[in-house]
């Protein structure tokens, strides 16, 4: 969490992972009691209007509570420009539905997805088509694994 968190992340309820792209946005939710996330869907970002319709069906649809938006740095830890946007992006989202948002180191999630989605028996355009939906489970599972959710993890 950093200081442009103003509200908590709620510590038991749905919280909706966000792995924000600029063509892309791959969603995962976790259970009720945040221990587990799950891989949900890959949203084409379409336009404001259209990503607040899905993203307020999906909080609905499942009761989300909170967002948890990865957030890319370097190795070194700065922000660059990728960083802004995801920060734009999800301060977009925590308006445009009313919860509260927390950004989470993203770090290395894609490479993890990767390696998960390389053990299951699925094409190569299988795995392409769950790469960011499965990179938001990652996301969400770090900070759902993180004892202190208050402060940026180490990478994953």
């Amino acid at each position: 969490m950093t200081a442009e968190d103003p509200v908590p992340i709620p510590v038991r309820g749905h919280l909706l992972g966000l792995d924000y792209g600029a063509r892309r946005v791959g969603l995962a939710v976790s259970d009720v009691e945040q221990n587990i996330a799950s891989p949900l869907k890959t949203l084409a970002r379409s336009g404001d209007q259209s990503e607040a319709r899905v993203l307020n069906r999906l909080v609905q649809d499942h009761r989300v509570v909170g967002l948890i938006v990865g957030l890319p740095v370097h190795m070194s830890g700065d922000e660059g420009a990728l960083a802004d946007a995801a920060r734009q992006f999800g301060g977009w989202a925590a308006q445009a539905t009313g919860l509260p948002v927390c950004y989470w180191d993203e770090r290395f999630s894609s490479a993890r997805a990767d390696t998960l989605l390389q053990s299951l028996a699925l094409s190569r355009d299988q795995r392409k088509k769950r790469r960011d939906a499965v990179a938001a489970m990652v996301i969400l599972q770090s900070f759902l694994d993180c004892d202190d959710r208050t402060q940026i993890p180490q990478a994953l």
